[in-house]
């Protein structure tokens, strides 16, 4: 197996003068690591970078907040660095403000992605890309593998009105891109090309999983435990616009999804029923210990996918809601607290781009037809990235 070469570490090999001597800020959280399991932020200090400040995503620098907990703004990071939260109790603490990153030369962002819509930090590098432009400061995008591969492309497209922190711009629900890729996209279609330098990987090939990488897997968010998660991730997310636990408070969060009074048996018969490709569901109960009904027991069933190839996460996801509005009296609850700085759209909308799902479940909609709501766009998405892949 070879291994991967991360855009920090070819920095490190053969771009050090991109950093040296100049005065950086650093955009990471712990997966933000090369091969040697050495951090980024000390690759940067070896080159002779004249680091300045820090700033964390959501989760924080150091990785230990859960989903859309908010941290603090301002604090003391490693080294004694100042340290700067991109996921505050405000909308607008998720860009850096231009007091924030005046008087660098240039921003360095190096956050590990796990190749959903859903997932925040690609969302993060965006908004510096956007506050870097405006400020007239250099941003570096330091590369990394896509966890789940380039290959595959599953959802639609977000209506207008549905972009939020968990897709600021229409992107299919598994993009199939690198940060770098959709990045590069996104510049592109804002016009900010000009301050935007991406540093590519070496080796790194679309069809790679990221056990293919020889990297080692670190936890990238809380949640984020293993790359199966990382895999079932792009359909099993959708489980955060119900009342429905999707396994937070437990050791497979996404792989086990259920509730209080859930029938795992009849569950598990109703999913497999729907003759989904790659996977199979066993009944189980489990008490999460902490989020959605913690110290509860649960009935529920564990995801276990056989076959990568053939699994179709986001069409598993949908299947998931469905089986859940059959087996539940009267019917599968929304989630109707704010979700990512969003009041007034329900969270379940913001996942999957539109009201179209959420309105064909309640109607009684099945799998098949709810599909169609989403292939046109996700071929179209499939046209439309072509020309921002950086690796064969």
């Amino acid at each position: 197996m070879r291994k991967i070469i991360v855009g920090v570490e070819k920095l490190r090999n053969n771009q050090g003068k991109l950093i040296s001597g100049r005065r950086v800020g650093l955009v990471a959280h712990p997966a933000s690591v090369i091969s040697s399991l050495e951090h980024t932020l000390d690759v940067l200090e070896g080159l002779g970078a004249k680091m300045e400040v820090l700033f964390g995503p959501e989760h924080g620098f150091a990785g230990e907040a859960q989903d859309m907990e908010s941290v603090d703004g301002v604090s003391t990071g490693p080294h004694g660095l100042p340290l700067r939260s991109l996921y505050g109790a405000t909308e607008s603490t998720l860009a850096p403000t231009a007091d924030q990153i005046s008087g660098l030369d240039a921003l360095v962002v190096d956050l590990a992605d796990v190749g959903s819509r859903y997932y925040t930090f690609v969302w993060t590098s965006v908004l510096c890309l956007r506050a870097c432009h405006r400020a007239g400061v250099e941003m570096i995008l330091t590369d990394r593998p896509n966890p789940i591969g380039g290959e595959k492309v599953e959802g639609g497209l977000q209506k207008p009105g549905f972009t939020s922190f968990v897709g600021l711009v229409p992107v299919a629900n598994r993009h199939g891109l690198t940060v770098a890729e959709l990045v590069k996209m996104v510049a592109d279609h804002e016009g900010m090309t000009d301050g935007l330098t991406i540093v590519p990987m070496e080796g790194w090939e679309r069809r790679m999983y990221y056990e293919d990488t020889g990297l080692p897997w670190i936890l990238p968010s809380p949640n984020m435990p293993t790359l199966d998660t990382a895999i079932v991730y792009p359909g099993m997310c959708l489980l955060e616009g119900t009342t429905v636990s999707e396994g937070r408070g437990t050791t497979r969060p996404f792989e086990i999804f259920g509730a209080p009074g859930i029938d795992g048996v009849a569950l598990a018969r109703t999913l497999t029923e729907m003759k989904l490709p790659g996977v199979r569901f066993r009944p189980l109960s489990f008490k999460p210990s902490f989020h959605k009904h913690a110290g509860r027991i649960c009935g529920g069933v564990q995801i276990h996918v056989v076959d990568r190839e053939s699994f179709l996460s986001y069409r598993t996801g949908i299947a998931a809601l469905v089986a859940l509005n059959r087996i539940l009296e009267p019917r599968l609850e929304w989630r109707i607290d704010p979700y990512e700085f969003v009041t007034d759209i329900p969270a379940i909308d913001l996942l999957t781009g539109s009201s179209e799902v959420r309105k064909g479940i309640e109607q009684g909609a099945g799998l098949s037809d709810l599909a169609e709501t989403w292939l046109a766009d996700e071929k179209r998405f499939i046209e439309m990235r072509q020309e921002y892949q950086m690796y064969g």
